[in-house]
């Protein structure tokens, strides 16, 4: 049997919103290393940012090296999002004033048809396929937890004040465990990164649907932002679409 070849394409865009003073999301990619990555950083002043770019930053830099390694693909993922967390970690012990700040982080490492999706905290990786949307991630939320236990309903997570407290974040403790995820795309599958300011807004068959639209990658992520942000914009935006194409 011929083996289905697929190479990817990726667009991002990131809004601070209506409410924030400042984007405290940070996302970064490499089509030519297959790393994607967004994070939604928190704490005090600019810690928030300090934490999201670090995060950003040391997880492409360790996964675009991979090559050399040849570490598999969850090792690997695993060994940068433990070196992101240790290089905030120090960096608020280092400084009292980004004591406590964190980020929360979502991405995918892709190589040919293979595809790990990793995350801590409540950033998600969707995937359509056949113009059917569904959830890759597991939240890490006090919220999302108590629903899968079925001590909370969908609707009372909703309206709960407890929402945004997430129970795992990179920087804010000295060790963390990303979940990992092992798929294979198909030519067609279109991914979708995003942080919570995207996700809080905007429910997700409305998601589908637009990414269901026959658009440019730039356009769709322009587009989603944009419905966001109309929606409310209370938090900052940011989504990373890939698509693997045959």
């Amino acid at each position: 049997m011929a083996t289905v070849l697929v190479h990817f394409a990726a667009a991002a865009a990131t809004d601070r919103g209506r409410k924030r003073p400042s984007n405290e999301d940070a996302f970064g990619f490499s089509v030519e290393h297959g790393v994607y990555v967004v994070c939604d950083g928190m704490g005090g002043a600019a810690a928030g940012e300090i934490a999201s770019s670090l995060a950003v930053d040391e997880v492409l830099q360790r996964l675009e090296s991979r090559a050399a390694s040849q570490a598999p693909l969850a090792q690997a993922a695993e060994q940068a999002v433990n070196a992101a967390n240790a290089a905030i970690y120090s960096r608020a012990e280092r400084n009292y004033q980004l004591n406590g700040m964190g980020t929360t982080l979502v991405g995918l490492l892709v190589e040919e048809r293979r595809v790990l999706v990793f995350n801590v905290g409540d950033s998600r990786c969707y995937r359509l396929r056949k113009n059917r949307m569904e959830q890759i991630t597991l939240d890490h939320s006090l919220v999302e937890e108590q629903v899968r236990m079925g001590r909370m309903t969908r609707a009372e997570a909703l309206r709960s004040p407890m929402r945004n407290v997430i129970t795992r974040a990179l920087g804010t403790q000295c060790c963390v465990t990303p979940d990992l995820f092992e798929l294979e795309a198909d030519p067609g599958d279109l991914f979708l990164l995003c942080s919570d300011g995207l996700t809080r807004e905007l429910a997700d068959p409305l998601i589908e649907s637009m990414l269901m639209l026959e658009l440019p990658l730039d356009d769709l992520c322009s587009r989603l932002v944009q419905a966001a942000k109309k929606a409310g914009g209370h938090d900052n935006i940011t989504c990373v679409l890939v698509r693997a194409e045959g």
